[in-house]
């Protein structure tokens, strides 16, 4: 008992000198590859194993090719005329059947999807984007006629009986601070463990409602939400990983709220 107290009297001391030695991380990435970045030092023994490369992240569906928005073409002023004259706002009735895409993913997440089936009819389709030829810049996600992509959308939906599509990107901001406990967290203190991050999160959420018969569009973002949680070593990809969730949670709800608000 004399020892335990003897190694712990000499650990003491380090706390204030550990006050100074704080620090922090930031990281972004898509709700749609959203698991928690394993250190280097374990990511070989923690790493999750894919069985199927098809469900594999391979990057977001650009919204020039979902809305069908071709970049760099010439304009003329009639043909904005024209669009100003006939825009019509996208409109959901209750029991409209939507085919719901989450860019990124296979299939939307599920409590997008359980949202939205409240008071409509949900088909989930794939968001993972077709890659293009190797390219100056490397592989390219983005579709080389987004026109042409954007009716192919609106044809499928069409064939599956599908009044509106809706596809939605969202980001992850966190931002980990080092708390001054963060050289002694593995020091057993009286058999406790001392916190030594901070992790701050928020989602941006973004939606694009895509009228099926008409091809008039529009898009929408939802108020970001934010969460903070103190975190230890051990729990913190658990942590992390409940903190998305809840992110999640509460942004698809305040998403499908906006979505009603506006278009019903």
């Amino acid at each position: 008992m004399k020892k335990s107290q003897s190694k712990t009297s000499k650990l003491i001391p380090l706390l204030p000198a550990c006050l100074l030695m704080t620090g922090c991380a930031t990281q972004v990435r898509s709700i749609s590859h959203s698991e928690y970045d394993v250190p280097a030092s374990r990511r070989d023994a923690d790493r999750t194993v894919v069985s199927d490369p098809a469900f594999e992240y391979r990057g977001e569906l650009s919204e020039f090719d979902v809305l069908g928005i071709s970049r760099g073409e010439i304009t003329s002023e009639a043909e904005i005329q024209r669009a100003l004259d006939t825009a019509q706002p996208v409109r959901l009735h209750p029991g409209s059947s939507i085919l719901l895409i989450q860019s990124g993913a296979p299939f939307p997440d599920g409590p997008m999807v359980t949202e939205l089936s409240k008071g409509f009819s949900v088909v989930p389709f794939s968001g993972i984007p077709a890659m293009r030829k190797p390219g100056p810049g490397g592989l390219q996600t983005g579709s080389s006629d987004p026109e042409t992509y954007a009716r192919s959308l609106r044809l499928t939906a069409a064939r599956g009986g599908n009044d509106v599509i809706l596809c939605y990107w969202g980001m992850l901001e966190s931002t980990s601070e080092r708390l001054p406990t963060k050289t002694v967290s593995w020091v057993p203190l009286v058999h406790w463990v001392v916190p030594d991050e901070k992790e701050h999160m928020r989602i941006r959420l973004k939606l694009a409602l895509i009228d099926v018969r008409s091809g008039h569009w529009s898009i929408l973002s939802p108020k970001p939400f934010e969460d903070t949680r103190v975190t230890t070593g051990p729990r913190r990809g658990a942590v992390d990983q409940k903190q998305v969730e809840r992110l999640k949670k509460l942004a698809y709800e305040a998403g499908v709220a906006e979505l009603l608000r506006r278009n019903s």
